[in-house]
């Protein structure tokens, strides 16, 4: 058995934020995307190899993927890698046929914008790293990259565990009521998928607790200024809910903006 080391738990991160450039780093990100969406949130299905411990499918040879290393962590390269994002630049759906979210989602209304998209997905990070420092490097690298890129337009999915929609319903209803994208913006849950967010009055739901149910993830866009989509829809095979996020960079809130993109 192979023996690895491992920094002390009491010792302080040494981050890097960069984007993959080889083979062995993407399969260290389909690592932690197995660990997290299969092995800790039950996901399945042909974009699951249990084999293997990866989570991958056919888009991912032509997406960037941004990682987080922690170089303090191991000195195992695969292991020092605790945070992903992949990035699919509009310019590239000639190589894959169409966005990731096109299997989901009414994604018309942004593609016929003119504007430059960007399409963020399979965002995670290690069960040891969250609520702290590796997410806003994460999204310090992103801003970087949003910049470099032109992009106008960045959209993805972000997920609720679980599929009980009764149970998800007032933080779903909640981001209906006070977040739903203007028109422009507004894509909407494929026909034959489509569950509404709209699943209760607003006056009826305690809007303190729901917040407490949104993810992280999905916080952190509606902070820098994001909306959601029309419609949710039920990932079975991922075990979760998702909601569609938007967020128009020249509408973004100025202070958010301002927190990222520091020193760019």
């Amino acid at each position: 058995m192979a023996m690895t080391e491992t920094r002390p738990a009491q010792a302080a991160p040494d981050f890097e934020v960069r984007l993959a450039r080889s083979e062995e780093e993407l399969r260290a990100s389909q690592r932690l995307r197995y660990e997290v969406f299969a092995e800790e949130l039950g996901a399945t299905g042909p974009m699951v190899d249990h084999a293997a411990r990866l989570e991958r499918d056919r888009f991912d040879p032509v997406f960037d993927h941004m990682l987080v290393f922690d170089r303090a962590r191991s000195v195992v390269p695969e292991e020092q890698v605790v945070g992903v994002y992949r990035l699919l630049p509009g310019e590239r759906i000639a190589e894959t046929g169409g966005f990731y979210g096109d299997g989901e989602y009414d994604l018309s209304v942004l593609k016929s914008s003119g504007r430059k998209l960007l399409e963020l997905g399979r965002s995670c990070l290690h069960r040891d790293y969250r609520g702290g420092a590796a997410m806003f490097h994460l999204w310090t690298q992103l801003a970087a990259y949003t910049l470099e890129q032109e992009i106008e337009i960045l959209f993805g999915t972000a997920s609720f565990h679980g599929t009980d929609l009764q149970q998800l319903a007032a933080p779903l209803s909640l981001l209906h009521h006070r977040h739903l994208a203007p028109e422009d913006l507004r894509v909407r849950t494929l026909p034959q998928f489509h569950h509404t967010l709209d699943r209760m009055p607003e006056a009826e739901i305690d809007k303190p607790a729901a917040m407490r149910e949104v993810p992280a993830l999905i916080k952190a866009y509606l902070r820098l200024g994001g909306h959601v989509g029309d419609g949710a829809f039920v990932d079975r095979e991922f075990n979760t809910t998702d909601v569609f996020l938007v967020l128009d960079v020249a509408r973004m809130n100025a202070r958010q903006r301002a927190i990222y993109t520091k020193g760019l």
